[in-house]
């Protein structure tokens, strides 16, 4: 379909920021609300307040969607509706872009769950290679690991909105209500209940990052030398595993659960491998993992939850189209 007059006329302003933005797609339009006249002036002030709060609203919309590329998508709905935002009206510009961000990915949440429906195999969180400042954050750091993630999924997603922007990034809950369009306290009963389920799913004492990197050496080396007593002996007795394949590459399509049959998994399948299949240690979601490579092609991340020194959850990410994030490191921000 061809687009208004308004979305040429944004287009226009926006075609500067490749790179920072994707081109807008035909046919959007603007939410309803205040806006104002497009003007060179009022584009520069939108996209410096854009722009310093750019690594905050993909790490919202990533944290609700557990998908890189959909908060990509996100991300460009936020700035074609901020952007004729009369800002004169803005008391709080984080706030602001924060609210649009989470209804946009409230949105697309609901857009997708056919596709989610339809998946094929397990589905898995798209990993990110992060840089060490993430990893220090430890409350960031909890918030996008994979385990905690992979937690989330069974959220509802209005509660997922609410866990995130309550625990991950401390917005009050009027400002959470404005978000999710419900009342103040209809969002302190949607918080309680997901603290609820969350606490219920998570570690009580989750491992350091260097008990997680020692775990994961452990595990390589004892696959390497094919020694499976030194293997079970790093996996948790009721270890599980959940590997995502996509559809385009192979993996298990259950959960597979229990030491001894995860370390069937691995040894057999190791020794179906036709070629040289490699492990580098990095830091996917703000903690130590290991990026697979085959051959020196990418073939997947191995990500780990880690108590008391032994493994007790593994996810493998061999899905091609979930792995662009791993090469280049993903910027992330709590404020």
């Amino acid at each position: 379909s061809e687009r208004s007059p308004q979305s040429r006329t944004r287009a226009v302003h926006v075609g500067w920021l490749t790179g920072l933005l994707r081109s807008p797609r035909p046919g959007q339009t603007e939410t309803p609300g205040q806006e104002t006249a497009v003007t060179d002036e009022s584009t520069a002030e939108a996209t410096t307040a854009f722009v310093a709060h750019r690594n905050l609203l993909f790490t919202v919309a990533y944290e609700i969607l557990g998908s890189a590329t959909d908060a990509e998508d996100v991300l460009q709905e936020t700035w074609l509706r901020w952007v004729g935002v009369d800002l004169a009206d803005v008391r709080d510009r984080r706030a602001y872009l924060v609210r649009i961000t989470t209804r946009q990915a409230l949105n697309r949440v609901r857009a997708l769950r056919r596709r989610r429906e339809e998946y094929v195999g397990q589905w898995l969180p798209e990993p990110l290679l992060t840089s060490p400042d993430v990893a220090e954050d430890v409350l960031l750091a909890e918030s996008v690991s994979m385990a905690l993630m992979v937690v989330l999924e069974a959220l509802a997603p209005t509660e997922r909105a609410v866990f995130v922007l309550r625990e991950t990034f401390g917005f009050g809950y009027d400002e959470i209500a404005d978000a999710v369009e419900k009342s103040p306290d209809a969002v302190r009963q949607i918080a309680h209940r997901a603290r609820g389920h969350v606490r219920a799913r998570r570690p009580r004492q989750p491992a350091t990052p260097a008990e997680t990197r020692a775990a994961l050496e452990a595990f390589k080396v004892s696959i390497e030398t094919g020694d499976v007593q030194a293997l079970m002996d790093v996996l948790a007795p009721d270890v599980v595993v959940l590997a995502d394949g996509g559809g385009a590459k192979q993996a298990v399509p259950n959960p597979v659960r229990g030491a001894e049959k995860v370390a069937r998994l691995f040894v057999g399948g190791l020794r179906k491998v036709d070629g040289l299949l490699a492990a580098a240690h990095r830091t996917i979601n703000g903690h130590p993992a290991l990026v697979v490579t085959l051959d020196g092609e990418l073939d997947g991340v191995f990500a780990a939850q880690v108590q008391e020194g032994r493994i007790t959850g593994i996810y493998y990410v061999r899905n091609p189209h979930k792995l662009a994030r791993v090469e280049a490191e993903t910027a992330l921000a709590r404020r």
